[in-house]
């Protein structure tokens, strides 16, 4: 099958470690040459593609992000969660995941979520009688879900790509990242109570330290809430929402910890603008990538096969999974969204799959892609961390990857654990 090579030669393309963005826009720009004999167009369609008023929501939530780390707004989080929970059983790994969970509605990076949470969190596990393997599976799964809990860079990118409302992809994610967060915790209390050397329970928080976490943590938790309370609410467009995030982040950062010196500032919006070109570069090579596929006929060949067939959507969706799956070993999450959702779309039309439905299956999917090698981008942040040697970290993972085919196989079998909440909401 004429997809299958293309998938292949891409693959290998990317593989030799050239910049995505490069390795895209060589392989569609040979393509369409061998196909039409010119390159006419190719500059109006990368325009086009760029020229979007979604995607100014991608720097924005990445400066939001940025304002709150660099003004250690989250530095809060684990100590809040640790003091709330460190009664129950393995209640540091439940904190750990909690602090995960929150943070992922600032961040929208799982890398960034495993880096900043795992700093402060494998050290203290180990010091309080955890094995390592332990602590290094709870921070890689718990980074997990940076990306499927909002804001989510990929949702943003799948989204635009897909031409679905990038409000109900974040509030699709909302339910089954709280889901696999309460999966996860439940795991780290089995996992104790039942563990060959288990850790001593610390006594429950008085209500003075309650509330005292409580109040540390307070500006870290409204944030997020705002955003997604406002886009939920019809009050803000995601754009707006990231635009209110950032703004937000910012006069938190620097009128109330005064942690944010204009410095810093200027530091968080250059970063913030070198990761928003360098996915702009992708999604433009995208564009291309989409194009040549759409010219070899590639789509309408899929729904053909599909058809032929006669695939159910349960059907489609295990086989589309599977591929996901496998891509995810060898590529990173924003090149697998790039390079598949051009191709699954029109299926995903004629057997009237929802799109907002199949974002959170792939979503979760490239979860799976941060923590399976060879090429998890959560395995080699936790090795950053600590030293360690990979397999180990891996084997502290492995439970990890099990709970999120859990996860993915639930949402797949009752689809309303994703579509539930972004049907009652009040769009904008």
């Amino acid at each position: 099958m004429l997809f299958a090579l293309i998938l292949v030669g891409l693959v290998l393309v990317l593989l030799t470690g050239i910049p995505v963005f490069a390795g895209l826009t060589l392989f569609a720009t040979v393509i369409v040459y061998v196909a039409e004999g010119n390159l006419g167009g190719l500059g109006d369609l990368v325009f086009g593609k760029l020229n979007t008023y979604l995607l100014v929501a991608i720097p924005l939530f990445t400066l939001m992000a940025h304002f709150m780390i660099r003004g250690k707004v989250v530095d809060d989080l684990f100590g809040a969660a640790h003091t709330l929970l460190r009664h129950l059983p393995g209640g540091m790994g439940v904190a750990t995941v909690a602090a995960c969970t929150v943070f992922a509605a600032i961040s929208g990076s799982s890398v960034a979520t495993a880096l900043t949470i795992g700093s402060a969190a494998i050290p203290l596990m180990i010091r309080y009688g955890y094995s390592p393997r332990v602590a290094y599976g709870v921070v890689g799964g718990g980074g997990t879900l940076g990306i499927l809990i909002p804001p989510s860079g990929p949702m943003v990118l799948f989204g635009v790509v897909s031409d679905t409302s990038i409000g109900a992809l974040f509030m699709a994610g909302v339910v089954p990242g709280l889901m696999l967060a309460a999966i996860f915790a439940i795991y780290c209390m089995t996992e104790a109570k039942f563990a060959r050397h288990p850790v001593k329970t610390e006594p429950r928080a008085t209500a003075r330290e309650a509330l005292a976490a409580l109040r540390r943590s307070f500006w870290a938790l409204t944030l997020p809430a705002t955003v997604l309370g406002g886009m939920y609410f019809g009050v803000f467009t995601a754009t707006e929402a990231a635009a209110a995030g950032a703004l937000g982040a910012l006069a938190i950062a620097s009128l109330i910890y005064r942690n944010l010196p204009p410095a810093e500032i200027w530091r968080s919006a250059i970063d913030a603008a070198r990761n928003s070109a360098m996915l702009f570069l992708i999604l433009a090579a995208a564009a291309l990538l989409g194009n040549a596929l759409t010219k070899l006929r590639i789509p309408v060949q899929m729904v053909e096969l599909v058809t032929h067939y006669g695939l159910s959507q349960t059907g489609f969706l295990l086989a589309v999974m599977l591929v996901v799956f496998v891509l995810g070993m060898f590529l990173e999450t924003i090149s697998i969204i790039l390079i598949t959702t051009p191709v699954v779309l029109p299926v995903l039309a004629a057997l009237h799959i929802n799109p907002i439905w199949y974002g959170i299956l792939l979503t979760i999917n490239l979860e799976l892609a941060l923590i399976t090698p060879p090429v998890g981008m959560n395995l080699f942040a936790i090795k950053a961390i600590t030293r360690a040697p990979i397999g180990e970290i891996m084997l502290g993972v492995a439970p990890y990857v099990a709970l999120l085919v859990v996860g993915l196989g639930l949402v797949l079998a009752f689809p309303q654990i994703a579509l539930w909440l972004p049907g009652t909401m009040n769009y904008k």
